[in-house]
């Protein structure tokens, strides 16, 4: 929807006030909830939903859920419970943010007992239990959410457990390098169902022998109401609340640390370089206070002693309403410290990422984020700000894709009260729960692949077996801008029948002629086919636009990537992959590693030299194999034939208002035309002393033509192999391709292997 439209459609109230507007996007969805719903559903008995949140940043992961519920009155009864740091004055009260968002609190318990060392914790640990049982005892929940690894959350979770309470677990299955860790494992043995963020994480649940049946792989909470909010007009007025009238975007840093209750002599040592680092830094910071757990008062002291609180360059806060730090984060020009939202929300906006310490080891990071695991003196820490400060990096949604709710209601719909409350675990472990799912896995699993030719614009949404599930197709508009606009918008048309499809966008490939530089996404030289795009940033937009990775790489090259993944290279390590179309093109792979060269011009197959006064070519040279074997070439010598009237063969039908092709070139010589043969087999020769001389160079196993024109030239090719090459490279195979969408595969095997990569 562009500006205007979201204007016209949402009232001034709503635009203005980020809660509403959430609001308002859950109760359309419960109203085509109430539109699919039969009798029997209707007759339902309403669940009984108890959310607990412990502190300001598991609530902005439970919120989400909390509007859901919330505005499907039909289908569940919502109460709160809050406890934990909520109710700490140092903390900055942070219930009343739940208040102002507008939900009835059921019960306030202060179980922190005050303390600065592990003692305190553990007794915070039993006070809650202690007072826990009233509370449940009386709103008598038929589902306890709890969201993550705090061990405010451990004490809820044992307290239902032990009172028969069904439990829902948000964000189990993750890793990191603390306590945390032990504790969200074991809420996860505490807990009925789990509702986790990644597929890694699933993996982890279905490890520790959790039934598969009732993990939910959602994405995080978090990312539903990110995505819809962080781009608000009124970021510059939040920017200079926090940090002063003189700020500017991506101009200043956000710094939040926290103990890392394990070693927390060495979370005060880290911290304390961090500020130095940042004071010699010298640029606008907002630092946070770190959390509650044990070590947390002596930072506070370390940064009290550095006059961090009186610096002109700091502002230090308790407490950021949600949707004001995410507008702070998105235009930082960076992210320090060793808070899960640097490694989790900040990539969606590819915000610069400094991970200190080693509190987030073993989480998913995306390429955003750069980690100082230990240091002696600030300069590491400095050194690291100078690499990050200011840049930005590709959107992420390792973590989400804004869909996390609509997904979490269902599942919350699905439990049925009269199964046994006891819960079972899967045992033999992991190996066999994975192979009953891989259908699953490989059906859901897919991504956008973007085919730029010089006619037609090509979107496909492509599953990780290869098949295209939707494609969509324009006419390619004439210039640069037109051309992202509507390539944007016929991904997010795809984007939203994705959801409908049951297919998770991994990310974005796209397939584009000319020379292109992979690593940065960038179109060097373009073909004549496509004018303008020339030193083109193709991944930023995109990237921008639709908050996901983007890969790009040349359409030759896609093809290789095609059938090494789909194809007859499938399993093969060397082998060439030739396209026979309007030109000739194609790409390496040797030792299963796709070949770009020093200057991303490597396999250039069509502008190899096979005649020194050959005809001229496109890129300017003579003698090329595309100046004699492409589809353009071959239309040539059909129009030249056809104009001293030799080309027409008796039976055979050219229309006068038919342009000539290739195709009718093909058609004469298979009708007898001996013209029209010369000329095939002298296309037929150049491709396959090319193909020689490549075989010479490389040496592959497998040569694969695809392309309209490969079924014409597999046998002279094979033959030519079998005479001219050496003796030792006779017998390489020259198959024809079998794969009817190579360059739309080969954008989306960009995503798939890489994203698999990262999984498995």
């Amino acid at each position: 929807m562009n500006r205007r439209g979201w204007m016209e459609k949402y009232p001034e109230s709503v635009r203005t006030n980020p809660h509403e507007l959430y609001f308002l996007k859950m109760q359309r969805n419960r109203d085509k909830d109430r539109e699919n719903m039969d009798g029997s559903n209707q007759s339902k008995k309403k669940l009984r939903v108890c959310v607990a949140t412990c502190n300001r940043a598991d609530y902005s992961k439970l919120a989400p859920i909390m509007f859901g519920i919330k505005s499907h009155p039909d289908d569940f009864d919502l109460e709160v419970v809050v406890l934990g740091s909520h109710l700490i004055d140092d903390y900055g009260n942070t219930f009343r943010m739940i208040e102002q968002d507008d939900f009835d609190i059921g019960s306030k318990l202060h179980t922190i007992v005050r303390g600065e060392d592990e003692a305190a914790m553990v007794e915070s640990v039993g006070l809650a239990l202690v007072k826990l049982p009233d509370v449940l005892q009386r709103l008598r929940p038929d589902v306890l959410v709890v969201h993550g690894d705090r061990f405010d959350a451990l004490a809820l979770a044992t307290a239902a457990a032990l009172m028969n309470i069904r439990i829902l677990h948000v964000e189990g299955g993750e890793v990191s390098g603390t306590i945390d860790d032990s504790i969200r494992h074991a809420i996860s043995k505490l807990a009925h169902y789990h509702a986790c963020c990644t597929r890694v994480a699933e993996q982890h649940l279905i490890a520790m022998c959790e039934d598969h049946a009732r993990i939910l792989l959602a994405g995080c909470p978090s990312y539903d109401k990110l995505l819809l909010t962080h781009q608000r007009d009124d970021y510059m007025d939040i920017m200079k609340s926090w940090l002063g009238d003189n700020v500017q975007d991506r101009d200043y840093i956000v710094a939040l640390q926290h103990p890392v209750t394990t070693d927390i002599q060495h979370s005060i040592k880290i911290y304390g370089l961090m500020l130095d680092a940042l004071l010699s830094f010298n640029k606008k910071t907002l630092i946070l206070f770190p959390n509650i757990d044990a070590g947390s008062k002596e930072l506070v002291r370390v940064m009290r002693r550095k006059g961090i609180e009186q610096h002109p360059n700091f502002r230090a806060v308790k407490h950021i309403p949600f949707e004001q730090f995410i507008q702070l984060v998105c235009h930082a020009g960076c992210m320090i410290g060793n808070s899960s939202c640097g490694v989790r929300e900040a990539g969606a906006f590819g915000t610069p990422v400094i991970n200190l310490g080693t509190r987030q080891t073993g989480r998913e990071t995306g390429e955003n984020v750069l980690h100082v695991r230990d240091a002696d003196t600030h300069n590491k820490i400095y050194h690291a700000l100078e690499l990050q400060f200011g840049k930005r990096y590709p959107c992420s949604k390792i973590y989400g894709d804004g869909n996390a709710v609509p997904r979490i209601l269902k599942f919350l719909r699905s439990i049925d009260l009269a199964e046994p409350l006891q819960k079972t675990f899967c045992f033999p472990p992991v190996k066999d729960s994975i192979s009953q799912d891989i259908d699953h896995i490989l059906e859901t699993q897919s991504a956008l692949a973007i085919d730029l030719g010089g006619t037609n614009l090509r979107v496909a949404i492509v599953c990780m077996k290869g098949s295209v599930v939707k494609k969509y197709v324009q006419p390619n508009p004439k210039t640069f801008e037109d051309r992202m606009g509507l390539i944007i918008q016929m991904c997010r048309d795809a984007m939203k029948d994705a959801v409908c499809l049951n297919c998770r966008i991994l990310g974005v490939g796209v397939s584009t002629g000319g020379r292109v530089n992979p690593q940065e996404g960038l179109v060097l030289h373009s073909t004549n086919l496509i004018q303008e795009w020339s030193s083109v940033d193709l991944r930023t937009p995109i990237s921008d636009a639709l908050h996901l990775p983007v890969w790009v790489d040349n359409d030759g090259n896609c093809a290789a990537l095609a059938e090494r993944k789909f194809g007859h290279g499938k399993g093969v390590e060397n082998f060439v992959a030739v396209i026979t179309g309007t030109g000739i093109g194609g790409g390496i792979v040797h030792h299963n590693e796709l070949v770009h060269g020093s200057t991303f011009c490597a396999a250039e197959l069509g502008h190899i030299v096979v005649s020194l006064d050959g005809p001229q070519c496109s890129c300017g040279g003579h003698g090329c194999i595309e100046a004699y074997s492409s589809g353009m070439a071959l239309q040539k010598e059909a129009k030249r034939l056809h104009d001293e009237d030799l080309l027409q063969v008796e039976g055979m039908d050219v229309k006068l208002s038919e342009p000539i092709t290739a195709a009718h070139l093909i058609s004469a010589a298979r009708m007898g035309n001996s013209k029209a043969d010369a000329v095939l087999h002298k296309a037929a020769t150049a491709l396959g002393v090319g193909i020689t001389n490549i075989l010479h160079i490389v040496n592959p196993s497998l040569v694969i033509l695809s392309g309209v024109l490969a079924s014409t030239y597999q046998p002279p090719v094979q033959r030519l192999i079998s005479e001219r090459a050496l003796f030792s490279t006779r017998g390489t195979r020259v198959v024809t391709s079998h794969l009817e969408e190579p360059a739309l595969l080969g954008a989306a095997s960009m995503v798939l292997d890489y994203t698999t990569r990262r999984i498995y």
